[in-house]
């Protein structure tokens, strides 16, 4: 048996989902396929798949074993490319994943323009307010927003971000403008889980420059807390790109802008290895500029409105809201 061609039909088996599929794709006969697939199976002494008359899905030890073929095979073809000192042009599946607002809003838009100039890249993205373990996923990149862990991940640095409290002028009429964080333990606060330290308002390193927040409201999508913040309901946080369209409409208004909490950054990671594949190459090349385009127009137009004037500790300041 030859295991690469075997991993290489496995691999196909599973994003096809069929044996015919996968088949058609690699020009095998069926029974072909069901021949080399039982031969892997019987020399991994795992069942890779379950079988029914209408599909083929992946069981627990396919799943595991599929980011690893895929990791295989690109390193084979990799390996050769470089062997025969040929130049590797951008081509294949490029799998990537971002957060859910910001991929809706910008990193879609990005990718669909990166395979307008490398037609020979397909793509998968993957939205999601998660961080996402790129090798159990068998992923090639993801945009994360916020600060990184300590890992093997390689980084490239593409913006920064801010977060920002924001409300309807109705509930401010209503409510009154909170002048200092302090008064936000008495407001109706809208909590976005997916933010960094949620339930917390940091805007300085000292101890006392940091706020609790207990939302009456607490939602996994930016889009439902900012509707809700739009609505009446309370007060908002969230990155500044999340709110721009809803304060650049009056829709919602920044509140204690003086106290915002230092920027977030914003990176393009990706697995560690000395040939990363063309296509994940000329993505990040394509892809930063205007990743860092996008987030720097979000701090233009809102400019002071979001800018901290980090406060020595204690001190408080009065925002016009």
């Amino acid at each position: 048996m030859d295991r690469l061609n075997a991993l290489t039909l496995f691999v196909a088996v599973a994003e096809e989902g069929g044996l015919a599929a996968a088949g058609r794709r690699l020009g095998l006969a069926p029974p072909s396929v069901t021949r080399v697939i039982a031969e892997l199976e019987q020399h991994l002494g795992v069942r890779l798949f379950l079988r029914t008359t209408r599909r083929v899905t992946l069981t627990d030890a396919g799943a595991a074993l599929l980011p690893r073929a895929r990791a295989v095979i690109t390193a084979m073809a990799e390996a050769e490319a470089e062997a025969a000192g040929a130049a590797i042009t951008p081509q294949g599946m490029l799998r990537l994943t971002g957060p859910v607002t910001f991929g809706r809003m910008h990193l879609a838009g990005i990718v669909a323009a990166f395979l307008r100039a490398e037609p020979r890249v397909t793509a998968s993205l993957l939205l999601a307010d998660r961080v996402v373990d790129l090798v159990e996923e068998g992923l090639d990149l993801a945009l994360r927003i916020g600060a990184l862990p300590d890992s093997s991940l390689l980084t490239r640095k593409v913006g920064q971000t801010q977060r920002v409290l924001a409300a309807s002028p109705s509930y401010l009429a209503r409510r009154g403008v909170p002048d200092t964080p302090s008064a936000l333990t008495v407001h109706d606060m809208i909590g976005f889980s997916a933010l960094p330290d949620p339930l917390e308002w940091r805007w300085g390193r000292a101890r006392a420059d940091a706020v609790m927040l207990t939302p009456r409201l607490s939602v996994n999508d930016a889009g439902a807390a900012i509707a809700a913040a739009e609505a009446g309901e309370g007060i908002v946080p969230a990155f500044c790109y999340m709110l721009a369209p809803a304060i650049a409409s009056g829709r919602l208004v920044p509140v204690l802008g003086a106290f915002s909490p230092p920027a977030v950054p914003a990176h393009l990671v990706q697995t560690a290895g000395r040939f990363p594949p063309a296509r994940v190459s000329a993505f990040i090349g394509f892809a930063a500029p205007r990743i860092a385009d996008a987030f720097g127009a979000y701090a233009r137009a809102l400019g002071p409105a979001v800018t901290p004037a980090h406060p020595s500790p204690g001190a408080t300041r009065r925002t016009g809201g």
